[in-house]
């Protein structure tokens, strides 16, 4: 199967029945090159349908959302689907290829460029192409993050709050869909510039979340990504079936978890090596130890010890042992309820195979 080449993204052939391998052609800024990012278009057989966009490699250093928008782009049949699939594996190629979160072309941060500029450097304008192009070609959008070399989350998909009642409970009956054991529920005013923050504000169902950590491919996060879009897509009837359980062995739905609030980030107040105590997902009581901060500078004074400011649940520490003052260490979030009960009602019709 042929990838073919695109330099006017006007003639791109959204239409084309079946599946189709691209190229975006941006031309590099200052040089003699163009970048090249890839987008895999797949319209189904059955008739039209949902669009859905899957993307990853919105940062390069994270990879659990890179390899399964890829799996998708070629397990994917057109000839048992409805509807559009839109596949963007590598959305910031120049940061994959340096697996740095930043693209070293531009130190340009795809997360914090939307809804980009035509005119701008290589991040802004492929930024722009995805809120031009893809945007207005779908209803459901998904982005794979993962924590890449700082911090640890538990598989947690997340979702912006909503003051759109409806689109709300169809973001939450969305999550659900991935079976993880939390739901991270955001506030879309910390979301400036994401492409999630844009997408929500558009009006698309739309899910992030962190699937993994230090520049792995996490196993349980993968299933989780993997298997919750193919939910989604089952959900949106792209695929026939029903949604599947990604984890049987887990008793009840997945439990939403608030840190909708600045205050949640908290910063290291010193630098130092930080030993945490606690497992991210585990729950915490107000002023239980969370961590210590070691300073070998000052061996003559004992560890600060960093401790929770209300209780919730760890939705991330950091990872890395070295911390700078200012670094986040951790984020508590306390538990929230989905709007409806119509969230649970869809997890427990899902199957076990």
């Amino acid at each position: 199967m042929n990838i073919e080449t695109i330099f006017d993204f006007d003639k791109l052939d959204f239409e084309r029945p079946g599946k189709s391998f691209y190229h975006l052609s941006f031309i590099h800024d200052g040089d003699w090159a163009s970048i090249l990012v890839p987008l895999i278009v797949i319209n189904g057989q059955k008739g039209p349908g949902c669009g859905v966009a899957i993307f990853g490699g919105t940062h390069g250093n994270e990879f659990e959302g890179q390899v399964a928008a890829l799996k998708l782009a070629h397990e994917l049949d057109p000839s048992v689907m409805s509807g559009r699939v839109l596949l963007m594996p590598r959305l910031n190629p120049p940061a994959c290829a340096a697996v740095m979160r930043e693209s070293p072309l531009d130190r340009g941060n795809m997360n914090r460029a939307f809804p980009g500029k035509p005119d701008g450097t290589i991040t802004y304008r492929i930024a722009h192409f995805v809120s031009t192009y893809i945007f207005p070609k779908v209803s459901v959008v998904v982005d794979v993050h993962a924590g890449g070399t700082k911090l640890r989350f538990p598989v947690l998909p997340s979702v912006l709050e909503s003051a759109d009642a409806s689109l709300w409970k169809e973001t939450v009956n969305h999550v659900f869909l991935f079976d993880a054991p939390f739901v991270g529920v955001g506030n879309a005013s910390l979301q400036l510039g994401t492409l999630t923050g844009h997408a929500s504000s558009l009006g698309k169902v739309t899910i992030a979340g962190e699937f993994g950590y230090c520049k792995s491919v996490y196993l349980p996060g993968l299933r989780h990504a993997f298997e919750g879009i193919l939910n989604v897509l089952r959900y949106n009837d792209n695929l026939a079936g029903q949604p599947r359980r990604v984890d049987p062995t887990r008793k009840g739905p997945p439990i939403m978890i608030r840190a909708a609030s600045a205050e949640e980030y908290v910063p290291a107040p010193l630098s130092g090596i930080f030993e945490p105590v606690l497992d991210v997902g585990e729950p915490v009581a107000e002023g239980q130890l969370l961590g210590r901060l070691h300073n070998f500078e000052r061996f003559d004074l004992p560890a600060f010890e960093v401790r929770a400011p209300h209780r919730g649940h760890v939705l991330m520490l950091v990872f890395e042992g070295p911390v700078q003052q200012g670094d986040w260490i951790y984020v508590i979030g306390e538990e929230t309820s989905a709007p409806t009960g119509e969230a649970q009602a869809i997890w427990e019709r899902m199957t076990v195979d």
